[in-house]
C-alpha cells in the first residue's frame, strides 16, 4: 500500500499515512481518521493537501526483489544468451 504525505496549511502539520491508490483525502478530520491521531484544535472539515512524495520500490517483506543485471547484448548481460 502506497505512503502519501499531506499537508494542513491551518495548523503547518504534514501527516503521513498508508492508504489505497484509489482513496481521496480531503479534510483534516479524514486524514486524523485514517493516521490513528486525533483532530486536536483544527476543525475536521480543514482541507488538507497531498504533497508529491517519493514511491518505495522496496518489495513486501518476505517477498524477494527481481534483481537486474544490466548492461547490453555482449556478455549475455541481458539475458537473450548472446
Amino acid at each position: 500500500m502506497p505512503t502519501y504525505e499531506y499537508f494542513c496549511e491551518t495548523n503547518a502539520e504534514t501527516v503521513e499515512v498508508l492508504h489505497s491508490m484509489n482513496r481521496t483525502i480531503k479534510t483534516w478530520g479524514e486524514l486524523c481518521e485514517c493516521s490513528g491521531m486525533t483532530s486536536g484544535d483544527t476543525p475536521v472539515d480543514t482541507p488538507v493537501e497531498k504533497k508529491l512524495s517519493a514511491v518505495s520500490l522496496l518489495p513486501k517483506k518476505g517477498v524477494p526483489m527481481e534483481t537486474s543485471t544490466g548492461g547490453g547484448c555482449c556478455g549475455g548481460g541481458c539475458g537473450c544468451s548472446h
